[in-house]
């Protein structure tokens, strides 16, 4: 049977050890809340009531349960309060030392009994426990802010942390309706050391200026899904707390270069752009400690007018190629009132194209976002040709063919001879260097990757990228063009991966490192970053369904350009290709599906 916890202390009394309160209280716990000064006691409390009285007023908790929760809570001054509890959760800032000395002095004060934890997120918990004269009982419990929403809580055994306290811990979890997965102590846990290498990541590609904050966050939402861009998320946990957090992983955890903190983050802690905290970071906000962004000098001018500057007037529109993408971006253009010519090789490509255009508009209507009326129309601007011949007085080119760099070459050269001068010329390539596009042309200027996403009549974002022949003119059609399809566009340098892959697929790449060591297992990783991080799928699942071949692709031509070491790609990604486990679409790949 599992240990019975009728009493916690939390020492520390911040944004997070007050939540942790609030979820113990929350479940007929009694608490003992103690801080270090009356004053940061205060606080404390002005903490806990503020988010119970929200949560009241969101109908989220009756006014009779916040009241019982808040007498649940003992504010005390001093760590002598907590003699006779059961259990004591630190949740003071992530210094080795202080936590070290809160618990000696834990040790002195509790009775022998009790399990003494430590919230910390990025620390070594090994060696806070021995600073005790009983590290057996020392265990982490990471909680996530905010503590009383989020679902997750890493459960961190040191080497020899008792099977029981592991054990007691675990059910207390399922006694606080949290989901804990638990792991051993390593550098960042699983969460941390997922997400601050794709931070920092996010980070060096805004300091090096390849692309703006706003697109960056843009792009990482929009493409992924994800509920923030990395940059507005760095302002939400505090710059100086991701440095920290950073520079212990680099320190603890084999010096990978992908956690050595990009210099900007320290010269921003430095002058003090700490986040929402201090009312500026990445982002300029309406006071310190509000979410409310505020314009700036750095904000870009959005209007209509700013975006259709210098651009070229677009009427007809071409698209080649027969797959999944192409059929996408013709409906795309034909509903928002283009005039398309849809390229294919032979009559019968045209027609499968065609009959697919056809099945997702009939889809759109009988799920109620579109006409029939709208529906005839943007089939009636589709004209169907199996000969590039007809692109000869189009005003923009989108190719959407196969993945291989010869071919789309071959296809642009083609072009060039064909189409009237100053037509825009547009890749969808996710992976290969549009220069190397463009420079099969005599045209280059008039070249730019416009990478849509899957399926593009439902996927928002669109990466517009630009080479360095590309002209500003060029650069400004793309941007309205996007505007005009009702498009999110992110302009970007023409690198591997552009922005959302080459900020996905690293973070990837190191879960299978992760599951590779044997640190976790997929279903914990996946746990820990859809319910810790509130993405939307975990990095299993999202490689399953992306393609373990296409993912491993990708990777290998990130490592290939960047050469940081930390790219190259996981050895069981590519021996699981080499076996042809590759996904859902084999049948298996991180995960059997041929069982569901």
């Amino acid at each position: 049977m599992a240990r019975e916890f009728t009493s916690v202390g939390v020492v520390g009394l911040g944004t997070m050890g007050a939540g942790i309160v609030e979820v113990f209280a929350r479940n007929g716990i009694d608490v003992v809340a103690v801080e270090i000064s009356a004053g940061a006691l205060e606080r404390g409390r002005a903490t806990l009531t503020g988010s119970t009285d929200r949560a009241v007023a969101k109908g989220k908790l009756a006014e009779a349960d916040r009241d019982a929760l808040l007498a649940r809570v003992d504010w005390q001054v001093g760590l002598d309060a907590l003699h006779s509890v059961d259990l004591v959760i630190e949740a003071v800032p992530e210094h080795l030392d202080l936590k070290q000395r809160i618990f000696a002095e834990l040790d002195r004060v509790c009775k022998p009994e009790a399990i003494l934890a430590t919230n910390t997120s990025s620390l070594s918990v090994t060696e806070i426990s021995v600073a005790t004269t009983r590290p057996n009982q020392v265990i982490g419990i990471h909680f996530f802010n905010p503590a009383p929403v989020m679902k997750l809580v890493e459960v961190v055994r040191t080497v020899v942390t008792s099977a029981d306290v592991v054990a007691d811990v675990e059910a207390l979890c399922e006694r606080l309706g949290k989901v804990d997965v638990t792991i051993s102590d390593r550098a960042g846990f699983i969460a941390n050391a997922l997400l601050f290498g794709y931070l920092n990541h996010a980070v060096g590609m805004f300091e090096s200026r390849y692309a703006t904050r706003e697109d960056i966050d843009a792009a990482m939402k929009l493409g992924c899904g994800l509920p923030m861009g990395p940059l507005a998320l760095m302002d939400l946990i505090g710059l100086d707390t991701a440095y920290e957090i950073l520079d212990t992983m680099y320190r603890r955890g084999g010096r990978d270069r992908r956690h050595a903190p990009v210099p900007l983050i320290k010269q921003m802690v430095t002058a003090g752009l700490l986040g929402r905290k201090s009312g500026r970071g990445f982002y300029t906000y309406e006071r310190p400690g509000s979410p409310v962004v505020v314009p700036d000098e750095h904000t870009p001018v959005s209007t209509g007018a700013a975006l259709a500057d210098g651009a070229r007037a677009i009427a007809k529109v071409g698209v080649v190629g027969s797959g999944t993408m192409a059929t996408g971006i013709i409906e795309v253009f034909a509903k928002a009132g283009y005039e398309v010519i849809s390229v294919t090789r032979g009559a019968e490509k045209s027609a499968k194209v065609c009959e697919a255009v056809k099945t997702s508009l009939n889809k759109g209507v009988v799920r109620g976002k579109l006409s029939e009326e709208g529906r005839d129309a943007a089939l009636g601007r589709v004209t169907w040709s199996a000969t590039l011949d007809h692109l000869a007085d189009v005003d923009l080119v989108v190719e959407a063919v196969v993945e291989e760099l010869s071919v789309k070459k071959a296809l642009f050269a083609s072009l060039d001879e064909i189409c009237k001068p100053g037509v825009v010329l547009a890749t969808t390539t996710s992976s290969l260097p549009v220069i190397d596009v463009a420079m099969a042309t005599q045209r280059p200027a008039d070249v730019i990757g416009l990478h849509f996403f899957n399926p593009a009549p439902i996927m928002p974002l669109v990466e517009i990228v630009q080479t360095i022949r590309t002209s500003a003119e060029t650069a400004a059609t793309a941007r309205a063009v996007c505007a005009g399809l009702g498009k999110t566009g992110v302009v970007c340098g023409d690198r591997s991966g552009f922005i959302v892959n080459a900020l996905l697929f690293p973070y990837l790449n190191d879960a299978v490192k992760m599951l590779e060591a044997s640190y976790s297992t997929a279903d914990d990783i996946d746990y820990a970053m859809k319910l810790g991080c509130g993405y939307p799928m975990g990095p299993f699942e999202l490689l399953d369904v992306v393609g373990l071949d296409v993912s491993l692709a990708i990777q290998r031509e990130l490592y290939l350009e960047l050469r940081e070491p930390g790219f190259a790609p996981a050895p069981l990604l590519e021996h699981l290709v080499t076996a042809g486990y590759l996904g859902r679409k084999s049948g298996r790949g991180f995960r059997d599906h041929t069982k569901r």
